[in-house]
């Protein structure tokens, strides 16, 4: 798992919760306002879940894909069956974080691993619509906004990487300077992940 050094739980869940409700705000104030080709934005939020399950593991992805998928159900301009969000991004946060624990911990690993975890997300937001009876979600209309969306959320998927791992070293850097030397271990190996190999 592609696991920072330990936190408090209480530390770990303010800065996860904080990061979470950034990615919503972004993607209802900014994303959701993009004029792109095909009508269609990226999914800030779900890059989040993915790259904080990768970071943090399946119970900490499952939660927050929870959390913000109910969220993104009701707030405006939700018009969609609500739960459809808290599912995908619940299951996509419990897999991915399922999935982060067999891979090795490379500099590549959280980006491929973000952009594989939203494309599962957005084709199984898909299928639920279709199974759900959705008008706008036949198939003719799903095939054709499906790889734009794709398209567009793996581009914005270095950013939301970037950003997430750059949070969570913030708090870690803290929590290492109040606790001691403990951490320098794990610490270069986080670093190494994250593709930083100079000194925190």
């Amino acid at each position: 798992m592609l696991n920072p050094p330990d936190q408090s739980p209480a530390g770990r869940g303010l800065v996860t919760a904080l990061v979470a409700a950034a990615a919503l705000i972004l993607q209802v104030s900014v994303a959701n306002r993009l004029p792109l080709p095909g009508g269609v934005q990226p999914d800030l939020v779900l890059l989040t879940v993915v790259a904080l399950a990768l970071v943090a593991g399946s119970g900490t992805g499952m939660i927050t894909g929870f959390c913000t998928g109910l969220a993104a159900d009701i707030v405006p301009p939700a018009d969609h069956t609500i739960g459809r969000y808290a599912l995908v991004y619940c299951l996509i946060g419990y897999l991915c974080g399922i999935a982060a624990e067999g891979v090795d911990r490379q500099s590549a690993v959280p980006f491929f691993g973000v952009a594989a975890g939203a494309l599962a997300g957005i084709v199984l937001y898909g299928a639920t619509g279709m199974l759900l009876g959705d008008p706008r979600a036949d198939w003719a209309t799903v095939s054709g906004v499906v790889p734009l969306q794709v398209l567009y959320t793996a581009i914005a998927s270095p950013f939301v990487v970037w950003a997430v791992l750059r949070a969570t070293r913030r708090y870690e850097r803290g929590e290492r300077g109040a606790r001691g030397d403990r951490f320098a271990v794990p610490a270069a190996r986080y670093r190494a992940m994250s593709g930083r190999s100079g000194n925190l």
